[in-house]
């Protein structure tokens, strides 16, 4: 799933060389120029990781990151500063910057730290996740109960088979993620059944058809033409 990242730098320059970096990693790169317009930015959408400049025009790197952590407690936030002094560095993760880079630095290790960032909130939403799995999990008006092997759509209870409902499990476990047929073929039927793609595909249309509102416009069941398929993000099945 592509991440979106947030970069307020007012240097024009090395912001256009994180954007090219950020793309070549498969991220979506928004930008701000100043301070107040990277805090319009961050409160006004969600980010999976902000790159924040501390000495900026308007308003500078340490009030933005203060004002971000009072609305979002969980995006983290990599702080850029030219002064190599320890009280800023300090002052910048008292405030809830999550990580800190000193310029000059590589850009090879700038992406570094994006990507370990990226990796430690991959690490704590799948934790989150798979701690819920006992409960219910709600995807819009999908509800499954793990323990009961339940699933209910809207009001009405969904009649699944077995391994019906293990393919609906294994998806949402990995919401966003997309899967070929064969790796969905290994983790839910086994090895023994390489080679059976259509198996898989028979199994999705049948899911559709208990699932979705729209089998043709499915809704939690998404194709990725070329690869596979993949489970819906919530915010995809909010909108």
């Amino acid at each position: 799933m592509e991440k979106n990242v947030l970069v307020i730098e007012d240097d024009k320059d090395l912001a256009v060389l994180i954007g090219i970096h950020l793309k070549d990693m498969g991220c979506k790169g928004e930008f701000a120029y100043d301070g107040s317009a990277g805090l319009t930015k961050a409160l006004e959408q969600p980010f999976d990781l902000i790159i924040l400049d501390l000495m900026l025009p308007k308003l500078d790197g340490f009030e933005v990151c203060k004002r971000i952590r009072t609305e979002n407690k969980t995006v983290p936030i990599l702080i850029l500063t030219s002064k190599a002094e320890e009280l800023d560095k300090i002052l910048g993760l008292e405030l809830g910057a999550n990580d800190y880079i000193t310029k000059p630095f590589s850009i090879r290790e700038l992406m570094a730290r994006v990507k370990a960032n990226l990796r430690a909130v991959d690490a704590v939403k799948q934790e989150s996740l798979e701690k819920s799995l006992d409960a219910e999990l709600n995807f819009g008006d999908l509800v499954i109960n793990f323990e009961k092997r339940r699933v209910i759509i809207g009001a009405y209870p969904v009649d699944l088979t077995a391994k019906e409902f293990d393919l609906l499990a294994y998806f949402v476990r990995h919401p966003g993620r997309s899967f070929t047929r064969e790796q969905l073929l290994n983790e839910v039927w086994g090895y023994q059944f390489s080679g059976y793609d259509h198996t898989v595909n028979s199994h999705i249309n049948r899911l559709r058809s208990k699932i979705e509102r729209n089998p043709a416009e499915p809704k939690f069941i998404k194709t990725v033409w070329g690869v596979g398929y993949r489970f819906a993000e919530p915010e995809e099945i909010a909108e």
